[in-house]
């Protein structure tokens, strides 16, 4: 994963990238939030889900503490970093302005 995700982080669109886990709660509220910006803004965006308990090393390299935490990446660069369920537009605004 960790090659596939290098490159993924790589586009130059921005790239949401949602840590969370399988027994998590907030993450369950997380994920429809998502998608509705996924299917809002197509191609511009992409997010991809990384499940921690599955990809340590992923997790570790990023520092995750608490699941969810969403991280977006332009250009293989973390613009944005922060824990806990993001709302539809707290999450636009963020990608508006990267």
């Amino acid at each position: 994963m960790k090659a596939n995700f290098d490159s993924i982080i790589n586009d130059t669109r921005p790239v949401i990238v949602d840590f969370h886990a399988l027994w998590c709660g907030p993450c369950k509220v997380q994920s429809p939030i998502l998608k509705e910006v996924a299917n809002e803004l197509g191609e511009r965006v992409r997010v991809i889900k990384i499940d921690v308990d599955q990809n340590n090393e992923l997790a570790s390299r990023f520092h995750i503490q608490s699941v969810p935490t969403l991280m977006v990446f332009k250009n293989g660069e973390v613009k944005y970093k922060q824990a806990g369920v993001h709302s539809k537009p707290q999450l636009m605004n963020v990608l508006i302005n990267i």
